[in-house]
């Protein structure tokens, strides 16, 4: 991308989109454009089309989406798949009809089948069964990737994907009702210790293995994938290594400083046993993560601290 190029950002608000934006400006860019959801309904083709038309951005990073938890996605399957089916969609179609450079999509993890030999890799996409709780936010973060691979092979485009593990940073949502495993043990950990509760409650039964990626490391390769790649398969994004979900309840409490007692709803879903990405691809590339879990934990824990602070009660 040059320097001065025009350069959109969806979703500038959430965590990933927000965590690109910082990376472009720290790399130089500065030609960067916004549109909250109030400005830019992305669900509505007619309006999405009229931004392109009237903006032209050249390069285009969509961030946006409606995310949540194993709750959220489970509760409301038709909302996450309608919602980022037509995002997605109306974005990629107004951005070949007006000739953007380059295309990024960011995806998801949970696109690949429940049951992927583990490590990941990128080619076992639609191999097999999707994980039920999250199916429906799946098969509309493939829709996007594939219609980018159409798009290329009929129309020589140039769009291409990058799936992220579990991200979690600044800006993330602690909404106990939408938020993911992350931010939901930050918060449950920290009330239970401000309120001094003798035990805590979480999901499962902490076996599932888990892989982390600190936001701020997902945009440093968002950025680098659209200076350095280009192909139809998609592209990794994780730190390559995974962790219990007890073992990361017990690290989340210790950097909180939480002491009491860690109890296991097994009533709840566990979701998908184990997801660790195979990240050779975006190694060979020339890229791996840099922020240790515990580092990136600690840095979550101050960025919560902060919303607290500032009573910003919209995601709480």
């Amino acid at each position: 991308m040059e320097q001065d190029a025009k350069i959109y950002v969806s979703g500038h608000k959430g965590m990933a989109g927000s965590a690109i934006i910082r990376e472009l400006r720290r790399q130089g860019y500065q030609n960067i454009i916004t549109r909250s959801h109030q400005e830019l309904d992305l669900t509505r083709q007619k309006d999405t089309e009229a931004f392109f038309h009237d903006e032209k951005p050249e390069y285009v990073f969509h961030a946006a989406g409606k995310v949540g938890g194993i709750a959220a996605n489970d509760a409301e399957p038709a909302d996450f798949m309608y919602s980022n089916i037509m995002m997605g969609m109306n974005l990629i179609h107004a951005a070949w009809r007006n000739n953007v450079k380059k295309l990024e999509f960011l995806g998801s993890s949970c696109i690949y089948p429940r049951l992927a030999t583990q490590p990941v890799r990128e080619n076992c996409l639609l191999e097999s069964g999707l994980e039920k709780t999250n199916e429906a936010y799946a098969l509309a973060k493939i829709s996007g990737l594939k219609y980018c691979e159409f798009l290329n092979r009929q129309y020589g485009t140039d769009f291409i994907s990058i799936m992220p593990t579990n991200l979690y940073g600044p800006n993330d949502n602690y909404n106990l009702q939408q938020s993911h495993v992350m931010p939901a043990m930050i918060r449950r950990f920290h009330e239970a210790k401000v309120r001094n509760v003798k035990q805590a409650v979480c999901w499962g039964d902490g076996s599932p293995l888990r892989e982390f990626l600190y936001a701020d490391d997902l945009a440093e390769l968002c950025v680098f994938l659209m200076n350095h790649y280009s192909g139809n398969e998609t592209v990794n994004g994780g730190s390559g290594r995974e962790i219990s979900i007890k073992n990361l309840a017990e690290l989340v409490a210790k950097i909180v400083g939480y002491e009491g007692e860690i109890l296991w709803d097994i009533s709840k879903p566990n979701g998908t046993p184990r997801k660790l990405l195979d990240v050779s691809k975006a190694a060979a590339l020339g890229w791996t993560s840099k922020t240790d879990l515990e580092k990136g934990i600690r840095l979550a824990y101050e960025d919560f601290l902060k919303y607290q602070a500032s009573d910003d009660r919209i995601r709480l």
